[in-house]
């Protein structure tokens, strides 16, 4: 798989931190160029910077997923920076938690601005470039929330993820004829900083949950967006896989302690 990842020009929106940057770590390692787009240019550098620092060709670039104008800059760019696109990673995405009754329209078109709208904005200023690659990928970042599970203050969230997988069912088909594939990888609970803003009586009772007894991390989340990415998942498309340690496996936590 790192053979066929090797100097891929690769963007990965969302890339500074959470599970983008292990999303871009882990193209990086494998030897591919990576643009890490994020709306903080600071933040974008900064991680590119240590990604080059072991080793691997990164940069980084300001751009914001709402504007259809700043993704065209943003393909435009990583095309001037690495002669081409061959793999977007539209992993940008914010989930506030807050409760329906809470919840104002305001909050809502933000959250779905970004990750709903900003995962069409992205793809579409990249087609033009993705159809002359040779092995065009996209990987999207949706989640178990929404399309699988649901949990308080994020319906929102869950909306728009559940809404990335009906996007792509589509897109797949329409971008198949430029030999163009389609995936979304889905996570679980994963150790970020935002997760561990949630407090740590969150964590403890997310890990309760997941069979094998520990969050993911950001990199086994990359591992799987670089498989999507390679060459070996040439005639997948259109598939989303679950990476969430089993959580959604059992039917009650008492089949977790009946194990």
């Amino acid at each position: 798989m790192s053979a066929s990842l090797k100097g891929k020009s690769v963007i990965v929106t969302g890339g500074s931190k959470g599970i983008g940057k292990g999303i871009a770590r882990v193209f990086a390692s494998h030897g591919a160029k990576v643009l890490i787009v994020g709306r903080d240019l600071k933040a974008a550098e900064a991680t590119a910077k240590e990604f080059v620092a072991a080793g691997g060709t990164a940069s980084g670039f300001s751009a914001d997923v709402t504007k259809y104008e700043s993704m065209q800059a943003m393909a435009k760019e990583a095309a001037n920076r690495y002669g081409g696109i061959d793999v977007l990673c539209a992993n940008a995405g914010m989930f506030p938690q807050v409760k329906m009754e809470e919840l104002t329209p305001e909050t809502w078109d933000e959250v779905v601005d970004t990750n709903l709208k900003g995962t069409f904005l992205s793809v579409k200023a990249c087609i033009p470039y993705l159809k002359n690659s040779r092995q065009g990928r996209i990987v999207i970042t949706s989640s178990i929330t929404g399309p699988v599970t649901g949990y308080p203050g994020w319906t929102h969230y869950g909306a728009t993820k559940a809404g990335q997988l009906g996007f792509m069912h589509s897109a797949c088909v329409e971008l198949a004829k430029y030999n163009i594939t389609v995936n979304a990888v889905m996570p679980g609970n994963v150790i970020t900083e935002a997760l561990k803003d949630l407090g740590q009586s969150y964590v403890d009772g997310m890990t309760a949950e997941i069979p094998l007894k520990r969050l993911g991390t950001v990199d086994e989340i990359g591992h799987a967006a670089a498989f999507f990415a390679s060459a070996e998942a040439g005639f997948i498309t259109g598939q989303q896989l679950v990476v969430d340690g089993g959580q959604i496996v059992p039917e009650s936590l008492e089949a977790l302690r009946s194990a």
